[in-house]
């Protein structure tokens, strides 16, 4: 019996230094994005290849910009503090503009993945400005904090608008963009005019769940594992980055909109960041989208929600 006793807790042992070993692989591989010509991609994967990522997760490469600017783009450059290098393109609405929309893609895009929604804002009279967050498109860095240092990538995007003497702004976000609008507001003390948030997660916690669970994998414990070591890899406390308590800070009106199908933030998120906003709001929900481009899969009510939003 104490022999049994003794080889089960060596097992027990050794499963928790495997389980920690793995999540800190994936805590890793789920905050850095590499150049495409730093991996190599297999077009046919081994039992092997998929037992490693599994275990170790995938070296993803950051999304390149598809669409091709033209003489219509002006691009921009914005430098952080730690001197990396973020790419934006501004754009001008062909009639008398209404306003500018500096806008934010989600976690592990980039900004020629909004360019829709820029469009489609330019075709209502605002001009737009997309940037690319660190680690992301064709901005520089590798390693992104899914929300927590980003934030100071939404203050230098907001103050290079405002300082071109542009009166009404509006932030617009998606998923973590809309996320790191929040914590600029809280960390910052931003002022836009209004704010439109798509699918924020209501903490980094909550958001690793959600892509845990669209692995088929138990979200505990493997979600507070990977938020762990992610802090300790990053160098900042990840259970710290809360949407749902920054949004407390935001004084003026808001417009949150989220798909009923969405399989990454939930709507008890969405209601919770609702709830604690104390300014002006609306919340709208897509009956048929998932996490993706609400303006994409339902454009005619996205239309009519955004226009109706921002002339009031």
């Amino acid at each position: 019996m104490k022999r049994f006793l003794k080889g089960t807790f060596k097992l027990l042992i050794f499963l928790f230094i495997l389980l920690n070993i793995v999540t800190a692989f994936h805590a890793y591989k789920f905050t850095h994005f590499y150049d495409a010509n730093e991996i190599r991609v297999k077009q046919q994967k081994s039992g092997l290849d998929i037992t490693k990522e599994i275990l170790f997760g995938i070296n993803a490469a950051k999304k390149v910009n598809t669409i091709v600017p033209d003489s219509s783009f002006e691009t921009v450059y914005l430098t952080t503090k730690d001197n990396l290098k973020l790419q934006g393109w501004y754009l001008k609405t062909d009639s008398v503009a209404k306003g500018t929309v500096v806008m934010f893609h989600g976690h592990g895009s980039s900004k020629s993945a909004i360019f829709l929604e820029s469009q489609e804002f330019r075709k209502m009279g605002y001009n737009t400005f997309l940037i690319d967050f660190r680690a992301h498109g064709s901005s520089g860095g590798n390693t992104t904090t899914i929300g927590y240092f980003e934030a100071e990538d939404v203050l230098l995007a907001y103050d290079f608008i405002k300082n071109k003497g542009e009166k009404n702004i509006v932030l617009w976000g998606i998923s973590m963009g809309a996320a790191t609008i929040t914590k600029a507001i809280n960390d910052y003390g931003i002022d836009p005019n209004k704010i439109i948030l798509e699918m924020p997660y209501g903490s980094i916690l909550q958001a690793a769940e959600g892509r845990i669970k669209m692995m088929h994998l138990p979200p505990e414990p493997l979600a507070r594992l990977i938020g762990f070591w992610g802090s300790v890899e990053n160098g900042f406390w990840i259970f710290n980055m809360k949407p749902s308590e920054f949004a407390k800070k935001i004084t003026c009106p808001v417009l949150i909109q989220w798909g009923k199908n969405d399989p990454r933030v939930t709507k008890a998120e969405i209601d919770l960041i609702y709830a604690n906003i104390t300014a002006p709001k609306k919340l709208v929900v897509f009956e048929t989208a998932a996490h993706e481009s609400l303006c994409k899969k339902e454009n005619d009510k996205w239309m009519k929600e955004i226009q109706s939003f921002l002339n009031n």
